[in-house]
């Protein structure tokens, strides 16, 4: 003879959708590395270098911003402090340069 369990009232799972957790944008954590590249690199005397590192925080920053506009990923906060980290490494680029 076989026992069956029956869940009397209600199942939890039955009636709610299923999402996974929000996830990070790589793009932002690139972003975020590549301001610091920058910077290693302006400080070294290759200015061109870290320049183009500038460049492509500022690039990486603004498509994670874009991508946290996704209700499944996070971290717009992350993608505004790498396009202001990548601008700040831009300009210490450039006046590296100059000076």
């Amino acid at each position: 003879m076989a026992l069956l369990h029956h869940s009397v009232g209600h199942d939890d799972l039955a009636d709610r959708p299923v999402v996974s957790a929000p996830a990070r944008s790589g793009a932002s954590i690139f972003a975020i590395i590549a301001a610091l590249v920058s910077f290693y690199f302006s400080a070294r005397g290759r200015e061109m270098w870290g320049l183009l590192a500038a460049f492509a925080a500022i690039a990486g920053g603004l498509l994670g911003g874009l991508r946290a506009l996704s209700p499944r990923v996070s971290g717009g906060i992350l993608s505004i402090a790498a396009v202001g980290l990548g601008v700040i490494a831009l300009l210490f680029a450039v006046l590296h340069a100059l000076l």
